[in-house]
């Protein structure tokens, strides 16, 4: 994996967990919303939006470097859309770029070839 490939995934990664609690957020807010007279969604809402923006343009990027397959990128993208799913977005992109990196200093030490 090059740098730009590691990059693009750690952009994307590093996007994942601040929008899925964005949009726990979100929830919540809409909840209280309908229950109370606090109303933070126009807030919550802008900033979920942007959260989300930025990881479809990481998501992306990413597929693009990557090379991945269209159902792994797919999974990442239904990830985004669900409430809790870029916390599991992460936690898998974090493995990705471990087992990468696992795999570049073996092929450089000569224990793979590749």
């Amino acid at each position: 994996m090059d740098i730009k490939t590691a990059t693009a995934i750690r952009r994307l990664r590093l996007v994942s967990a601040p929008e899925a609690v964005s949009f726990l957020i979100l929830l919540l807010c809409s909840v209280l919303k309908r229950t109370t007279d606090f109303n933070a969604v126009p807030v919550m809402g802008a900033v979920h939006g942007v959260l989300f923006i930025l990881y479809v343009i990481f998501w992306a990027d990413a597929w693009n470097r990557a090379k991945w397959p269209v159902g792994t990128a797919a999974l990442y993208f239904v990830l985004s859309v669900l409430p809790t799913g870029g916390f599991f977005a992460e936690r898998k992109l974090r493995r990705e770029a471990e087992d990468a990196v696992i795999a570049a200093r073996a092929r450089q030490e000569g224990v793979v070839k590749a």
